[in-house]
C-alpha cells in the first residue's frame, strides 16, 4: 500500500469513525432523553428542613430531624461564598450550558499529564446527580450519560441562579449538614451571611470529600483544601492580594463538635418537640417548621450558670468521692495522643471535661483534656481535692498522676469538679402573662431526660405554707393574728392512719404564743398546724385550686401544712405567680410563635389566654401574703437573699423531712422563679441541708442577672387595707402612746384590742374537719356585721372595675363556726 492510499485510509477511517460515533450518540440521546426524570422536584423544590427550635430572641436551642437543613435564597447568599464554590468548582458555570466542554478538554490533559487529578463535573450535573441519583449506586457510562443529558436539561428549564440556588442548599457537607446555611451553623454557629472569606473558602472546600475534609476530624486536612480554595479565588480574579493574605492568616474558631445550638436549654426543647409531634406527627421533623418559644436568651444563661454553681457548691460541701479511674501513663509515647485516646470514650456533661492527671504536687496539678488541652491547676481550683493531693495514706479519694478526674472552666478560671449524684432544677416566668422566661430541668439533658421542673412530684415542704395562709387569711385570720408554737401529738386514732403523729419545728426550737407574720418569717411548723386545724383541712383543700393545685395531690390532712402534698416546680411557680400579679390565675406556657418554612405564622399565642380575666384570690391577700413574704427575705430564712439589694422581692424557703427535697420559690411582678434540689432516688441531701442553703443560691445567682436593670418596685397599698399599729408581742392594736409595730389589715378585720389565751389542739372533733359552705369567705368571722369594703378591681384590658360588696353570709354558713374560736377563747 502506497503511502498515499495508506493516508486516504487513515482520513476515511476518521471520518467513518466520527460518523458512526455521532450516529451512536444521536441514537443513545434519542432513546435516553425521552427517559429523563420530570424537574418537578427541582422547579418545585421542597427540602426536607428539619424542625427548628428558638428562643425568643431567634437564639437556636434545638433541632430535630434526619438531616440538618437551613434553606437560603440565592439573592441571600454572600458573594465571597458563591464565589468560593465558582472558583473551586466550576469557574466557568455562567458560560457552558450545562457542559463543559473546554474543562472536560483539561480535565483529560491534566490527568494524562500529571499535573492534577481533576474532574470535569460542573455544578449543574452535580444538581443532577444529587438530585436524581441513588446515594452509593452503581456509576456505570451510562449512568453518568444521563446525568450529562439531564444537566442540559437542567438548563434549558430553570435559570443559572436557580441552578446554583439547588445546588447551594442541597449539596452534602458533612455533620448530617445539607446545604451552606446548615453546615454554616454547624461548622462555626454563624448565619451564613456573617461568614468571613476564611470560612468560606473552607466549606466551599467541603463537597469534593465532606468527611475527608471535615474539620473535626482532619482539621489540618482541611485547613489544606481551605488554602487551595483561596488560592484559585486568586487566581481566577475572584478576590485581591490583600484579601487573600487576609484570609490566609485568618484563625478559624470552630463551635464544638457535637453543638449545634446557640443556646442550652435542651429540656425546654424536648418540651416542644413532644409538643409538636403531638400535633403533627412524624411529618413534624420535615416540616421545617421553626418554633419561636418564650425563653430569653440572658435569663436561660443565668438560669444554666445558677444551677450549675449551685451543684459545684453542694459537691463541695460533701467531699471529693475519688476519681472516676486512674491507670497507667505510658511514658515512652506521645503524652498527648495517649490523654487524647485514654480519654475518647468518656463523655463530657455540661461542660465538666474529663482530664487525663499527669503531674501532682500539693498545690498544683497538670491534666491532660480530652481535646488535648494541658491545663495547670492551682488555688482555688483544687479545693475540691486539696485534702486528696500526696495524700501519705492510700485512700479511694487519692489523686495521683494518671487518675482521671473532671475539670470545668468557671468565671475564666479551670477547676477541679466531679460528676454530681445530686439533681437541680430552676423555673422561671413573667406572672403577668404565664410566659416562661427561663427552664432547666437537671445537670445534663444527654446524661438524664428526666425533666426535674415538669416531671418530678415532690412534696413541696414548707414553701407551700404561704397557700395555706392566704387560705387562712380569707377565713379571717390576720398578719398579728397568735398562735401558740409549741410541740403536741395526735394519736394513731385521731390521725387516722396506724402511727401516732408527733411534729416538730425544723430546729426543735419553739417560742410559744407567737404572731402568724413572725411565724411565717421563721417557717414555724406548729403554727401551721394549728392555722390549718382551725380553718379546717378540706377548706384548705379547694382553697389552694385557686393557685392552680389539684385537690387530689394535696390530701385534707394536717401534714398538708407542712407541704406534704406532691407538687412539681412549674405548678409551683404558677402558684407563686398569683400572690406576684396581685391575684390572677396563670397557665404558664413555652411555645410563642409556629412559623412555617415559607415564613408564614401558622399559630401565634394570645398571652390573655393564660392568664385569668378576673382575680382569683383577693388583691388585699396577695397584697398581705407578699408582705410576709417580704419579711421572709428581710428577717428570716431567706435572709441571705438580702444580697441583691432589692426591698421589692419576697418567697419562701422550703424543706422536707430529712432534707430530701429543698426549694426557694421566690418572686418580684416582674419575674417568679422556682429552685429545687433533691435526689432522682429520694434520700437526705445532708443534715445541715436547707432551702435556705442549697436552693435559695441558685435562685440568687439566676435573680441577680434576671433582674438587673429592672427598678425596683413600690408596692401600693390597695384599697380596703388599713396600717395600724400593734403590740408585737400579742397582736392586738397598740394605744395612741404606746410603743408598737406597724401591721396591714382588711378594712374589715382589725386586730383585737385585748389578748385571749390559747387553747392545745387537743380536742379535736369531726366537726374540725368537716368542709366549710363557703369557699370564698372574706367577712370578718369576728365580726359578723360586717361588710366587706369594696376592692379595685383589674382587668387585662387596663378597664377599671369596683367589685360589688360580697353578700352576708346566711345564718347557716361557716361564719355561725368561727375558725378563730379554735384558736381564742373569746371573740371581740
Amino acid at each position: 500500500m502506497s503511502p498515499k492510499k495508506w493516508w486516504h485510509f487513515l482520513i476515511l477511517f476518521v471520518v467513518v469513525g466520527t460518523l458512526v460515533l455521532t450516529a451512536l450518540t444521536a441514537l443513545a440521546v434519542s432513546i435516553i432523553y425521552p427517559t429523563l426524570p420530570s424537574l418537578e422536584i427541582l422547579t418545585n423544590y421542597r427540602p426536607k428542613l428539619s424542625l427548628k427550635i428558638y428562643s425568643a430572641e431567634g437564639a437556636l436551642i434545638g433541632e430535630f430531624g434526619e438531616e440538618r437543613r437551613a434553606f437560603v435564597k440565592i439573592e441571600n447568599v454572600p458573594a465571597s461564598m458563591k464565589d468560593a464554590v465558582l472558583a473551586i468548582e466550576d469557574r466557568r458555570f455562567y458560560q457552558h450550558n450545562g457542559i463543559d466542554t473546554k474543562g472536560i478538554v483539561r480535565a483529560i490533559r491534566n490527568n494524562v499529564m500529571g499535573v492534577s487529578h481533576e474532574g470535569a463535573s460542573t455544578i449543574t450535573m452535580q444538581v443532577a446527580k444529587n438530585f436524581f441519583s441513588q446515594p452509593g449506586g452503581k456509576r456505570d457510562m451510562i449512568t453518568k450519560i444521563k446525568e450529562a443529558l439531564l444537566a442540559i436539561k437542567i438548563e434549558k428549564t430553570i435559570s443559572k441562579d436557580q441552578i446554583l440556588e439547588l445546588y447551594l442548599n442541597q449539596i452534602y457537607l458533612g455533620q448530617r449538614s445539607y446545604g451552606f446555611a446548615a453546615a454554616s451553623q454547624v461548622y462555626f454557629g454563624k448565619q451564613l451571611k456573617d461568614l468571613n472569606l476564611a470560612e468560606a473558602a473552607l466549606l466551599a472546600g467541603m463537597p469534593k470529600a465532606p468527611s475527608r475534609y471535615n474539620p473535626y476530624t482532619h482539621e489540618k486536612r482541611a485547613m489544606v483544601r481551605q488554602n487551595e480554595v483561596l488560592r484559585d479565588m486568586l487566581r481566577y480574579g475572584f478576590i485581591q492580594k490583600n484579601e487573600f493574605d487576609k484570609a490566609m492568616n485568618t484563625k478559624l474558631k470552630f463551635k464544638p463538635a457535637k453543638s449545634v445550638k446557640n443556646l442550652s436549654a435542651d429540656y425546654v426543647a424536648e418540651i416542644v418537640r413532644i409538643s409538636m409531634f403531638n400535633r403533627y406527627g412524624e411529618d413534624i421533623y420535615q416540616s421545617g417548621y421553626k418554633v419561636y418559644t418564650t425563653i430569653k436568651k440572658s435569663n436561660q444563661e443565668a438560669a444554666n450558670a445558677a444551677v450549675v454553681q449551685g451543684i459545684i457548691d453542694y459537691e463541695l460541701r460533701h467531699g471529693y468521692r475519688g476519681p472516676e479511674k486512674t491507670i497507667a501513663i505510658n511514658t515512652n509515647g506521645d503524652l498527648k495522643t495517649f490523654a487524647v485516646t485514654a480519654l475518647d470514650e468518656i463523655e463530657e456533661y455540661n461542660r465538666f471535661v474529663p482530664a487525663l492527671v499527669t503531674q501532682v504536687s500539693k498545690k498544683s496539678i497538670s491534666a491532660m483534656t480530652k481535646s488535648g488541652d494541658n491545663l495547670e491547676i492551682t488555688g482555688a481550683g483544687l479545693k475540691l481535692i486539696e485534702k486528696h493531693l500526696l495524700s501519705k495514706v492510700e485512700t479511694p479519694q487519692a489523686v495521683k498522676v494518671g487518675a482521671i478526674i473532671r475539670v470545668t472552666k468557671l468565671n475564666g478560671e479551670w477547676i477541679v469538679v466531679q460528676l454530681p449524684q445530686v439533681e437541680a432544677s430552676l423555673i422561671a416566668l413573667n406572672p403577668e402573662t404565664g410566659a416562661v422566661n427561663a427552664l432547666i430541668g437537671g445537670f445534663d439533658f444527654t446524661r438524664s431526660k428526666f425533666n426535674h421542673v415538669t416531671q418530678a412530684w415532690r412534696q413541696p415542704g414548707s414553701s407551700f405554707k404561704p397557700f395555706v395562709y392566704s387560705a387562712a387569711i380569707e377565713k379571717g385570720f390576720t398578719p398579728a393574728s397568735v398562735v401558740d408554737d409549741a410541740p403536741f401529738s395526735l394519736s394513731a386514732e385521731e390521725v387516722g392512719s396506724r402511727e401516732s403523729w408527733e411534729p416538730h419545728n425544723f430546729d426543735d426550737k419553739y417560742s410559744g404564743p407567737i404572731r402568724l407574720r413572725t411565724a411565717l418569717t421563721k417557717s414555724k411548723n406548729m403554727v401551721s398546724i394549728r392555722v390549718l386545724q382551725a380553718i379546717g383541712p378540706r377548706y384548705a383543700q379547694s382553697y389552694i385550686t385557686k393557685f392552680g393545685f389539684n385537690p387530689k395531690d394535696h390530701p385534707a390532712y394536717l401534714a398538708m401544712a407542712l407541704g406534704a402534698g406532691s407538687t412539681t416546680s412549674w405548678q409551683l411557680a404558677a402558684g407563686y405567680a398569683v400572690f406576684a400579679n396581685s391575684g390572677y390565675q396563670v397557665k404558664p406556657y413555652l411555645i410563642s410563635k409556629i412559623v412555617d418554612s415559607d415564613g408564614r405564622v401558622v399559630e401565634s399565642v394570645d398571652p390573655t389566654k393564660h392568664i385569668s380575666a378576673y382575680r382569683v384570690i383577693d388583691q388585699r391577700n396577695a397584697f398581705l401574703m407578699t408582705s410576709m413574704m417580704q419579711d421572709v427575705i428581710n428577717l428570716g430564712t431567706a435572709r441571705q437573699a438580702n444580697v441583691l439589694g432589692r426591698s421589692d422581692i419576697a418567697g419562701k424557703t422550703g424543706t422536707t423531712n430529712n432534707q430530701m427535697d429543698v426549694w426557694f420559690a421566690g418572686f418580684n411582678p416582674k419575674e417568679v422563679a422556682v429552685a429545687w434540689m433533691g435526689y432522682d432516688s429520694p434520700k437526705s441531701l445532708g443534715r445541715d441541708e436547707t432551702g435556705g442553703k442549697a436552693a435559695l443560691p441558685i435562685w440568687i445567682k439566676y435573680m441577680e442577672s434576671a433582674l438587673k436593670g429592672v427598678p425596683i418596685y413600690q408596692y401600693k397599698i390597695p384599697q380596703g387595707v388599713v396600717k395600724l399599729k400593734i403590740n408585737p408581742d400579742d397582736g392586738t392594736l397598740a394605744g395612741d402612746f404606746d410603743e408598737g409595730v406597724d401591721e396591714y389589715f382588711y378594712h374589715e378585720n382589725p386586730p383585737p384590742s385585748a389578748s385571749y389565751e390559747i387553747p392545745s389542739l387537743e380536742g379535736t372533733t369531726e366537726q374540725d374537719y368537716a368542709r366549710p359552705n363557703s369557699m370564698d369567705m372574706i367577712t370578718n368571722p369576728m365580726q359578723p356585721n360586717s361588710r366587706a369594703a369594696p376592692v379595685e378591681e383589674r382587668r387585662l384590658d387596663g378597664a377599671q372595675k369596683t367589685e360589688k360588696p360580697r353578700r352576708e353570709p346566711s345564718a347557716d354558713s361557716e361564719t355561725e363556726s368561727n375558725p378563730l374560736s379554735r384558736i381564742f377563747n373569746s371573740g371581740r
